[in-house]
């Protein structure tokens, strides 16, 4: 079976390149589109950090404008996103999420990483990823 990039990467959200230096990136980054982890917590990290920023830099508190901004609809099917994230927790689309919920927001990070990789999430690096960005908070 082949593991997906973002697995590959330890990057199980698909976090793209830019300017920001994570703690917890490889050395070498071989992708060119997509951040290189050194494990999948340090990923789960950058992805609990940034819906967080979303929350507190863009007042976005929900599965669906959350994901409207991770996946926009110009390169992703957005609804389906929504739906299955929304399916997977157990939340409606537009309920306001509380960012420092970790229960809620390990099953909303574990949805949007199966959604990414086709596989469910191990969710004993998804609660470490989750332990390291409560952290930085």
């Amino acid at each position: 079976m082949k593991i997906s990039r973002g697995l590959r990467n330890n990057n199980p959200l698909n976090i793209r390149r830019n300017k920001t230096a994570w703690q917890g990136l490889a050395a070498e980054q071989k992708d060119s589109a997509f951040f290189s982890f050194t494990a999948p917590c340090w990923g789960y990290r950058a992805a609990f950090i940034t819906l967080m920023n979303y929350k507190k830099l863009h007042g976005l508190d929900s599965i669906a404008a959350w994901v409207a901004r991770w996946a926009p609809p110009i390169e992703n099917d957005t609804t389906a996103y929504v739906r299955f994230v929304s399916r997977q927790t157990g939340l409606a689309p537009d309920e306001k999420i509380d960012c420092h919920d970790k229960e809620v927001m390990c099953r909303i990070v574990s949805a949007m990483s199966q959604m990414e990789n086709g596989v469910p999430a191990k969710a004993a690096d998804v609660e470490k990823g989750w332990e390291l960005a409560s952290m930085h908070s």
